[in-house]
């Protein structure tokens, strides 16, 4: 099959099927792009996920560029991005056009209702996969705690946060690995 045609109807089908984001697409795109395809190594999955993190913009389209890219430069980042939006788009589209004829419908409120918990498990999966591969562990698990927290409490901007972060990371592996001068 066309890898153009297989990239598009994959990320389509991702596009479809997962409510709540991109958040909620990363465990999905990562079982098919690097358990099931092989397309792309794990390390190198991570590293576009944080990169799509740090570029401003939908994360959603931002890894799918950067896995279509990854994949066939471009044309592949094309390609995979037009399979990410477009679902959402004529989605959304259609939801705009009939909204206000179920807006009120006791059961579309529930089941919206019923769908809160799954996104909120969607948008965890990759968290703790995202924490898995950086290596938190028993000793280091308070740095994310505590960044989230002071963010979410204190109104904290997360840029601050990612700065102090960077800082901090880079003192303490000087101070631990100091370069050694011949």
């Amino acid at each position: 099959m066309n890898i153009y045609l297989e990239a598009f109807g994959l990320f389509s089908k991702i596009g479809v099927f997962t409510i709540g984001g991109g958040y909620a697409m990363v465990p999905l795109i990562e079982e098919e792009i690097v358990e099931k395809r092989k397309w792309i190594a794990k390390d190198d999955f991570i590293d576009l996920l944080a990169i799509s993190q740090s570029t401003p913009g939908i994360l959603a389209v931002n890894i799918s560029i950067f896995i279509g890219y990854k994949l066939r430069g471009i044309r592949g980042s094309i390609v995979t991005t037009l399979g990410t939006i477009l679902p959402s788009f004529l989605i959304i589209l259609a939801i705009a056009m009939f909204f206000h004829n179920f807006k009120d419908n006791p059961i579309v409120e529930r089941i919206f209702k019923g769908i809160r918990p799954a996104v909120v498990a969607l948008i965890a999966a990759p968290t703790f996969s995202m924490a898995k591969s950086a290596k938190v562990n028993r000793y280091n698990v308070w740095i994310p705690i505590v960044s989230a927290l002071i963010i979410w409490l204190l109104g904290f901007s997360p840029i601050w946060v990612i700065i102090i972060a960077g800082v901090g990371g880079y003192l303490y592996g000087r101070l631990r690995h100091p370069k050694v001068e011949s």
